[in-house]
């Protein structure tokens, strides 16, 4: 395996934690929008109150791994993604303000409006970051020279917004779980109504994408039944998919989380599979596409860069595991409390 391999790899594995860890937090912000009052809004909160902006260290780190290993992927992708990516930061700016401001005065007005800008501001990102994914495995207009040529309303076509879709149903079948886990009595029950819709309408939206993709995108089907990598990752996908609501139904939440992760990152390990060795393909001609070899740094800044990666990734995942062991348990509401 080569330093492009690997580090299409790594890349991967950061963006997959990312979509695992902010994940739930996005869907319990979007489920914070369906709770009945002012003490279950605040129990969303301070579910993820601990944990959300180390779980956005993921993506940072993601994104700061594809400006090292493959330069021009990132410049072309966030280049095209512009104005999409700006929506998308406004959004996680104020659900991140949300949550330190809605307190600071004591208004229920005040108070619903940033409890509304929380729960937008979990809801958008959670279909931006599937439209996004859409859109690269669609191929995104590129010219010969990879640069784009297409429009913003050109990337919310049908395709990417059918994955959006199914982005937000996973997150909010990975946050209703997550709730499961962090509350009980009645509000737990209610979550785990929401993990078992959640987990059918991602099922049927993942047949749906699938077929769709089918029309929208054949080349990622290009031997991928032989591929021994495309069997290594579905298999465990498809089992969690089946044990996922086995242990919701018997309130094996724990269980039921990893299962969730398993399916969400399954899901992101059959993308690469079928984009490998693809980063970026291109809708006007696949010829122009990006990829790990024409488009990368120099095998001497991957072999450093990877030194560093070997270094810093386990420090990152310590104080993932630190942080969720401290902040266990059911959620309480305190004085202290968001």
């Amino acid at each position: 395996m080569d330093f492009n391999t690997i580090w299409f790899l790594l890349v991967g594995i950061l963006f997959a934690g990312y979509a695992i860890l902010d994940g739930f937090d996005l869907g319990v912000g979007a489920l914070s929008l369906f709770a009945k009052d002012d003490n279950e809004r605040r129990i969303h909160i301070n579910a993820i109150g601990p944990v959300w902006d180390g779980n956005e260290v993921w993506l940072v780190t993601g994104g700061g791994a594809l400006f090292a290993a493959f330069p021009p992927v990132y410049a072309t992708v966030f280049s095209s993604f512009y104005l999409a990516l700006m929506l998308l930061l406004a959004a996680l700016i104020f659900r991140a303000v949300s949550m330190e401001f809605r307190g600071k005065v004591d208004s229920p007005a005040w108070r619903r409006l940033f409890d509304w800008m929380f729960g937008i501001g979990s809801l958008l990102p959670a279909i931006l970051f599937g439209v996004a994914l859409g859109n690269i495995l669609r191929g995104i207009p590129l010219d010969e020279t990879y640069t784009f040529t297409g429009t913003f309303l050109g990337l919310l076509n049908p395709y990417a917004i059918l994955i959006g879709l199914l982005t937000l149903s996973l997150f909010i079948m990975h946050g209703a779980i997550y709730m499961a886990i962090k509350t009980e009595g009645d509000l737990q029950s209610r979550m785990q109504g929401w993990a078992n819709r959640g987990w059918m309408t991602s099922v049927i939206l993942y047949v749906l994408a699938t077929i769709a993709t089918f029309f929208a995108a054949p080349f990622l089907f290009d031997g991928i039944l032989s591929s021994l990598y495309f069997w290594l990752v579905f298999l465990p996908m498809l089992g969690a998919v089946a044990y996922l609501p086995v242990m919701i139904k018997a309130a094996r939440y724990g269980m039921a989380f990893f299962a969730s992760s398993v399916m969400i990152a399954g899901a992101l390990g059959l993308t690469g599979v079928s984009l490998y060795p693809r980063m970026v393909p291109s809708l006007t001609n696949l010829d122009y596409s990006l990829t790990i070899y024409a488009h990368s740094s120099t095998p001497l800044t991957l072999k450093v860069m990877l030194i560093i990666a070997l270094i810093g990734m386990p420090m990152v995942i310590g104080y993932t595991a630190v942080i969720y062991y401290i902040f266990r348990g059911k959620t309480e509401i305190t004085e202290d409390s968001y």
